[in-house]
């Protein structure tokens, strides 16, 4: 009797305990079914991207959240990839630094390492949009340099093309379409990728040309990672799962990883790995035979034919001879589509889908898929069945569909936020841990690099009293222990600092505490208007019509100040004629809290506002 006395005593304890709450802790997502708008891989956002700058740290698992090489710095650290989703009737729109969640490098020039490749990432500041009802025209668009598109973890995908092709006499680098024989960048380019195939030119920008592996790994998308080498491969194991989205196209349709329903019409088919239309000209499958020494590149294939009909593409149609300088497989040309090709069993042209290839020559296909189970037309990352990177890799050189989306520098439209993170990622408290023969308790709480904690309990929720003060940031995750003598307790949370960081957008550079924004974000001399400013919840702001002790833009002081709700402020802003131009920070203070009122909290913006 003493001994379930004892448990059920031990029960009643245990029931108090988990009572723990977590203030302020409001989702800023939007319950949206999307995949445009859901499939981001956000789960690293509150996190410092790292790297290796060389194999010696690879090795040793040293990494790096500041680098520079004097070219490239990254002189402050900035957050893994994608750091806000927002959405409007017509468009998804992305804000990332466009750095991985993975450990990034190293790169080198040669196979043996023993040169340093002279480019590092930095944080590209990307807002990026896609249109959320693709078109799909007629005459198709080419593509070239730069991103045609963005990984769900905020890295730019690139297409086939490393921007050199044959001039007549000479591989030339430049312009913005290309020749008529375009340079394979992963054939051309792959000794400089790191392990996740990718890496970036002079302005920094990270991308793939070839699948996302790492990315890929991270989604579950059956990828093993070796920890000792810290090298990504092809799981041996049978595929049993359909890939996840890695990322969307400009043209505003989806990419998925190599494996799809063999049925692509029965979402309860097999799943088994894409097999790429692209074929070598080498001889076999119909096409002619450029695998030789002194093979003559005579003319581009007919898909090359088709896609640069409507364009003017630089050089000859007459390629160079091959060699040992231009050896077979240098160039995107050197590949044929199976599609034009004639099966000599048959005398028919190979038809896709008909257990011989699977993708367009745009490297996609009208499926079912898990997100659209309706069907939908998607791209599709192809590999070999050894699990290396296949022609065209990621995307075909030129779009299924109107690639009207891309970089923009603004939103210029009302818009509804579906995510926010990093810096303004809002704060969680887990379910606590409690051991209670030990008469301790664990609470962990989700938490971003850099931010510094306050802890404080509560007995009846009466008040308040501080069980801990600078917490340092664990991570994504934060987790501290308290010896446990009450019969109950409640524990809250809040961000009290953050360390500065390399924001995503503006030219900002600073970090702050409790502001995630302010609109407008910018203003000129001599003028007034009303600022909004809005509080991150998870720094526990005070509630609605609490009192506000001041608003500052600098050194200008705002009037009307009204606390509109716990998380917003709005207040008059007259900005001098004379007044100093440039990045100012945002700041409002509050009073401390009853009883205390000369504690005041401050809640910052740094380099939030611009005056002009």
């Amino acid at each position: 009797m003493k001994a379930q006395l004892k448990t059920l005593l031990k029960t009643v304890r245990r029931c108090a305990i988990t009572a723990i709450i977590g203030l302020a802790l409001a989702d800023s997502r939007v319950l949206a079914s999307d995949p445009q708008l859901t499939s981001w891989f956000t789960t690293c956002s509150g996190k410092y991207v790292h790297l290796y700058t060389n194999d010696a740290m690879k090795t040793a698992g040293t990494t790096v959240t500041v680098w520079g090489n004097g070219t490239q710095t990254q002189s402050l650290p900035a957050y893994c990839g994608v750091q806000e989703v927002d959405y409007s009737t017509n468009w998804t729109y992305i804000r990332s630094t466009g750095l991985g969640s993975h450990v990034m490098g190293p790169w080198y020039l040669m196979a043996a390492h023993t040169t340093i490749f002279p480019n590092f990432p930095v944080n590209t500041k990307t807002l990026y949009r896609f249109p959320r009802t693709p078109t799909v025209p007629v005459t198709k668009t080419l593509n070239g340099g730069g991103a045609v598109g963005y990984f769900v973890d905020g890295v730019a995908m690139f297409n086939s093309w490393d921007a050199f092709y044959w001039s007549g006499s000479a591989d030339t680098g430049g312009g913005a379409g290309g020749g008529y024989w375009n340079r394979d960048a992963y054939v051309n380019e792959g000794v400089s990728f790191d392990p996740a195939y990718a890496h970036q030119p002079q302005d920094g920008t990270y991308h793939n040309h070839a699948e996302p592996i790492a990315l890929r790994y991270l989604l579950g998308d059956h990828v093993d990672y070796n920890s000792t080498t810290k090298v990504y491969s092809e799981s041996t194991s049978p595929v049993t799962n359909h890939s996840p989205i890695l990322g969307w196209v400009s043209d505003g349709h989806p990419i998925y990883g190599p494996y799809g329903y063999s049925d692509p019409t029965n979402g309860n088919s097999g799943v088994r790995r894409m097999v790429s239309g692209y074929v070598p000209r080498n001889g076999q499958n119909g096409t002619d035979n450029l695998s030789f020494i002194g093979a003559v590149r005579a003319a581009i294939p007919a898909w090359a034919q088709r896609e640069y009909a409507s364009t003017s593409p630089s050089g000859t149609t007459n390629g160079p001879n091959v060699s040992g300088t231009y050896p077979f497989g240098r160039y995107m040309e050197d590949n044929a589509y199976m599609g034009d090709l004639t099966n000599s069993l048959t005398a028919q042209l190979y038809q896709q889908g008909s257990n011989t290839f699977d993708l367009d020559e745009y490297n996609g296909r009208f499926c079912v898929t898990p997100e659209y189970p309706n069907g939908v037309y998607a791209y599709f990352t192809a590999i070999t069945s050894s699990g290396a990177p296949a022609f065209p890799y990621n995307i075909g050189h030129a779009y299924h569909g109107s690639p009207t989306g891309g970089s923009v520098t603004s939103i210029s439209e009302s818009v509804t936020t579906n995510f926010v993170g990093g810096a303004s990622m809002p704060l969680a408290v887990s379910p606590p841990n409690a051991d209670l023969d030990a008469g301790t308790v664990t609470l962990a709480w989700s938490s971003v690099e850099g931010g510094t904690y306050r802890i404080e309990l509560s007995t009846y929720l009466s008040t308040w009293a501080t069980n801990a003060t600078n917490v340092a940031s664990q991570g994504v995750t934060t987790s501290t222990n308290f010896n446990f003598d009450a019969s109950t307790a409640f524990y809250r949370v809040a961000r009290t600092a953050l360390a500065n960081y390399d924001a995503v957008s503006g030219t900002s550079t600073g970090g702050g505490t409790g502001i995630l924004s302010v609109s407008p974000t910018s203003g000129t001399r001599g003028t007034s208007f009303t600022l909004t400013i809005n509080l991150n919840s998870a720094v526990n702001p005070p509630p609605q019509n609490a009192p506000i002790n001041s608003v500052t833009v600098g050194t200008i002081t705002g009037t009307g100040n009204v606390h509109v709700s716990q998380t917003q402020v709005t207040s008059t802003i007259a900005i001098p004629a004379g007044a100093s131009v440039g990045q100012q920070t945002v700041s409002v203070i509050f009073p401390g809290p009853p009883g205390n009122p000369t504690q005041t909290v401050t809640y910052t913006l740094n380099n939030g506002f611009i005056i002009n």
